[in-house]
């Protein structure tokens, strides 16, 4: 990654005034005219205080300041009005701040308003041409790049249709399509690969996984999943203001963990760092000396111990106490191989009487991305379990274990109460449990399954077609 800066934004603040009559937003209108002649800052100064004699006024951003290097993906995340969406728009240079400084070093394509730019009246063809050369493309380098940006939206014949016929899905395809091909230095996204088909974002997203590696990507999106994967650094907005910056994976868990402090109230866990209980320690063996295959692509994974002071919120009515595997016969494990069985042990100590209790995890890889996981809530759906305080609940989790590329993971722990859709979470742990692959036999994908058999049937026929083979089980049976 270069150290290059691409985008420096330097104390950003976006203010807007409402009004209550046509006739004020007039005044205001020969106000900001002759606003214009004074500097950014006491122009700002000036709609602020128009802003209170009216009595309305609206911060969507204030005082932001970041810079994002040469190769960087930063994702952008935050709730509905936030202000992301008007940090992007400043950035591309569709909107104006009312304060600070923005410098941006390179050609943007930006897809932010969905067919933000199309004239409804004309083709796609020429909404193509017209957005290619607002990229900064001349007619002759559009002509040589229109086939292929043509084959990349793969909308057919309504490439010269009025883009007002078009759906949703067809906007965008039509507007990645364009800025796929404008050799942009900084993409600039806000959620524009939320509407469409699933064949489509997967275009996308192995488009942008090529271009990441060569340019730089901005781009706002509700989908932490994606930030985690995606990104090299993660910025949250909150009321127009930063509220942290730094690692994806950090940065997303903070935001969940916001997200149900607001819904069910301040967290209360911290408390149980302090007060943890002392846990059993149990005689420990290497599950490895069961096999005899010393093969080095075996997928050794060794297990550490349970972090009961991971990072970790909730309303505090029950605390994780114990995270283990264990094998078959309930003995706890330090090493695992992929593709054997194993038991998730999940121990909750009650401190508080519920009457639903959920218990579940998440396996995730060094960047925070969900491999897999899972709940007890549809298993006891018909018959939930509970307890008074003091008591204990212990939930078990029986899985092959896939084999795992080489790595680091970690499993993140939970207990709620109530039911999928409407539940309090009492205690969440995130990288509760760590363990690393050392070896393996994966070279592609995120996980590895455990095949049952793999066939290969040479024919004396040149051709084997599906129609053979059904004809050839219909004769068998």
């Amino acid at each position: 990654m270069s150290s290059e800066v691409v985008v420096s934004v330097e104390g950003v603040s976006k203010v807007y005034a409402s009004y209550e009559a046509p006739s004020a937003r007039l005044r205001q209108m020969a106000a900001n005219a002759v606003a214009r002649v004074v500097p950014g800052e006491a122009r700002e100064r000036r709609l602020r205080q128009w802003a209170a004699s009216q009595g309305r006024a609206f911060t969507a951003l204030n005082d932001i300041s970041f810079e994002v290097a040469r190769g960087e993906t930063v994702g952008i995340i935050g709730r509905n009005g936030s202000g992301k969406s008007t940090l992007l728009q400043i950035i591309a240079g569709t909107v104006a701040p009312s304060a600070g400084r923005v410098a941006v070093n390179g050609r943007v394509a930006a897809l932010l308003e969905l067919g933000a730019g199309f004239n409804p009246e004309f083709t796609g063809r020429e909404n193509a041409y017209l957005n290619a050369q607002l990229f900064g493309l001349t007619k002759r380098q559009v002509d040589e790049r229109f086939d292929d940006i043509v084959a990349f939206a793969d909308i057919g014949d309504f490439i010269d249709q009025p883009v007002k016929v078009y759906s949703s899905g067809m906007y965008v395809r039509l507007a990645f399509a364009v800025a796929a091909h404008v050799d942009a230095d900084l993409l600039i996204i806000d959620e524009a690969l939320a509407v469409g088909d699933a064949f489509f974002t997967q275009k996308c997203m192995r488009f942008l996984r090529g271009f990441m590696a060569r340019g730089t990507v901005l781009f706002v999106s509700h989908d932490t999943g994606s930030v985690r994967s995606l990104c090299n650094r993660a910025i949250w907005l909150e009321k127009g203001r930063v509220v942290s910056a730094g690692d994806p994976k950090e940065v997303c868990d903070l935001y969940l963990q916001a997200f149900y402090e607001e819904r069910q109230g301040k967290s209360t866990t911290t408390h149980f760092r302090r007060k943890f209980v002392e846990r059993r320690i149990q005689e420990k063996r290497d599950q490895r000396l069961k096999y005899i295959n010393t093969t080095p692509l075996r997928n050794d994974l060794r297990l550490f111990e349970f972090q009961p002071d991971a990072p970790s919120f909730g309303a505090g009515g029950a605390q994780i106490v114990e995270v283990n595997f264990l094998d078959a016969d309930g003995h706890p494990l330090n090493w695992i191989v992929g593709g054997e069985h194993v038991v998730l042990m999940v121990t909750v100590e009650l401190h508080a009487d519920l009457d639903s209790v959920i218990v579940g995890f998440f396996v995730k890889d060094k960047r925070g991305q969900t491999l897999f996981g899972d709940n007890t809530y549809l298993t006891y759906r018909d018959q939930p379990v509970g307890g008074p305080a003091g008591s204990r609940v212990a939930a078990r989790f029986h899985f092959d274990m896939p084999v795992l590329p080489q790595g680091d993971y970690s499993v993140n722990v939970a207990v709620a109460n109530g039911t999928q859709a409407d539940h309090v979470q009492q205690h969440w742990i995130h990288d509760a449990l760590l363990f690393k692959s050392e070896s393996s036999s994966v070279s592609t994908g995120l996980v590895g399954i455990p095949m049952r058999s793999i066939e290969l049937e040479v024919r004396a026929s040149a051709t084997v077609t599906v129609e053979n083979v059904l004809m050839d089980g219909a004769r068998d049976g």
